[in-house]
């Protein structure tokens, strides 16, 4: 495949390695990546033909992120947040949606500037050093591939209460199967069957919703929905709301691995407007889904099993046909949400493999030249998921969350540091809003989840990032070798502008 340009300069195909470089003499303005000065991040890497495809558009990339999030877990934590909450479970979801709208925005702008599949990881390792990169994503890594489980470990409850004599690791042997094919299938047939699936959710929520409009129309709890009980009433503290939405919070999570799909993305706009529509869409359907479940159910007396309401409120409002149906729907959430997580975490090993040299990162960092999906991660992905048939979902839940808030914090944090301190953009008061303010909240507003993370999710998240540095410390030799960065430079290319590449020190004061 021949060389594109990028204005008047070539640029290599598929991949390059940004590495310090002194610029030979009459090069200077022909890299698009140069700043003014000796040094550069020129491109090194030979041309590769295997590469992810481009072939998701927008609304395929929000329904991966909408599949993900897992619209129906609105119905399946509302026992537990009202019951936190006091009866206000609306209000905690608006707490926790403006929380992420912050974050949000944050990635956003950065997949902006840096539209690689490799997210926090890619903006941590670029702004501040590859080497906090590294540990960024590593963490990360913990709950992205914790999750593909997660969903397993829900199926095999699922399949246990049914056929409890039946040995559960058939099951989950080829759950797993079924999923892990689909991802190294294709990523457009992953996205078009979670579309379907997501599409089913959306209109069992839509039928609950006007099941219990007429209950309510009919004297259930509060008798209308045109209420403000669902937001406040007496004996509501708000202590208790932010709990509640720390809880919530996480059904949030989702979003953020859209980032994963920049590389898979028709254009480079995609990704940034699909974060925020899944953002709002997703928070959209919580809210709604709250609210009439709140109105029409404003305590929890009458439930058996509060700790996983979904079949008796699809009961109470629709009766035994509707939880069927219900329950079908979020069987189909869970499967969505086991493709979009496994295709999400498979593309971030696949990012993280591609900047390191060896044969472990070369054979996870292997693209099918057929499907154009990184076959090597979506398996190791797999194979992980079928520790499913061994572990407790309280054991798997507990690992969860760390690695997702520290990225959160980090992307705050980049954006603080490229617009405002590299760039310099700082001066009027729009700058300081965009580049400072805003950021500078968002970390804040993650800080709160922080708080209230609960204490096994610190412990086992700390115990994985030691075991992330002490894998750091190694692979750079104590830190001597420094880590390198790879970005697909047709990626680069399509953005249209050229990017500022911050230059990092290397041991001994080089850089």
């Amino acid at each position: 495949m021949s060389s594109e340009t990028f204005g008047q300069c070539p640029l290599v195909d598929r991949v390059s390695v940004w590495e310090s470089a002194a610029t030979p003499e009459g090069d200077a303005g022909c890299s698009p990546w140069s700043t003014k000065g000796s040094r550069v991040q020129r491109n090194t890497a030979p041309a590769t033909t295997s590469h992810l495809s481009r072939s998701l558009g927008l609304w395929a990339i929000v329904g991966l992120g909408l599949g993900y999030m897992t619209p129906m877990t609105v119905f399946d934590t509302f026992g537990i947040v009202s019951e936190e909450t006091n009866g206000v479970v609306p209000l905690a979801y608006i707490v926790a949606l403006v929380a992420m709208v912050f974050t949000a925005l944050s990635y956003g702008r950065m997949t902006r500037v840096f539209p690689s599949a490799g997210s926090a990881f890619t903006y941590a390792s670029e702004v501040i050093h590859p080497n906090v990169g590294f540990l960024v994503g590593w963490s990360s890594l913990l709950d992205y591939l914790l999750l593909p489980m997660v969903n397993a470990v829900i199926g095999r409850i699922y399949f246990e209460s049914f056929f409890p004599d039946a040995p559960s690791w058939i099951f989950v042997v080829v759950y797993v199967g079924i999923v892990t094919a689909l991802n190294c299938w294709s990523i457009k047939g992953t996205s078009n069957i979670n579309g379907v699936l997501v599409v089913f959710q959306t209109v069992l929520i839509g039928a609950f919703v006007v099941l219990t409009y007429l209950s309510l129309s009919r004297g259930l709890g509060q008798g209308t929905a045109l209420t403000l009980q669902p937001l406040y009433h007496a004996g509501v503290d708000m202590g208790a709301v932010i709990a509640g939405a720390t809880v919530v919070c996480f059904s949030f999570i989702g979003f953020d691995a859209i980032t994963m799909y920049s590389e898979e993305a028709r254009t480079p706009s995609t990704v940034p407007k699909a974060i925020v529509l899944a953002l709002l869409i997703g928070g959209a359907i919580f809210l709604l889904g709250a609210w009439f479940a709140q109105s029409a159910f404003p305590t929890l007396d009458g439930f058996e099993v509060t700790d996983d309401t979904l079949p008796e409120l699809a009961l109470k409002v629709g009766g035994e046909f509707f939880k069927i149906l219900f329950v079908s729907a979020a069987l189909a959430a869970m499967f969505a949400s086991s493709l979009s997580s496994h295709a999400s975490v498979s593309r971030m090993i696949y990012v993280m493999a591609r900047n390191q040299t060896g044969r472990i990162p070369r054979f996870l960092s292997y693209i099918h030249p057929r499907f154009f999906t990184p076959l090597h991660a979506v398996l190791i992905v797999g194979a992980v998921s079928l520790l499913a048939f061994r572990f407790t979902l309280e054991f798997v839940s507990a690992m969860i969350n760390f690695g997702a808030l520290i990225a959160f914090t980090v992307v705050n944090l980049t954006v603080l540091l490229y617009f405002a301190l590299h760039l310099k953009k700082r001066h009027t008061p729009v700058e300081i809003f965009t580049n400072i303010v805003l950021p500078v909240i968002g970390m804040s507003l993650t800080v709160v989840l922080w708080l209230n993370l609960h204490f096994d999710a610190l412990l086992y998240g700390a115990i994985w990032f030691v075991i992330g540095l002490v894998l750091l410390v190694y692979v750079t030799r104590g830190l001597r070798k420094p880590l390198t960065m790879r970005i697909e430079e047709e990626t680069l290319a399509e953005e249209g502008t050229p990017i500022e590449h911050v230059e990092h020190r290397r041991a001994g004061g080089d850089k």
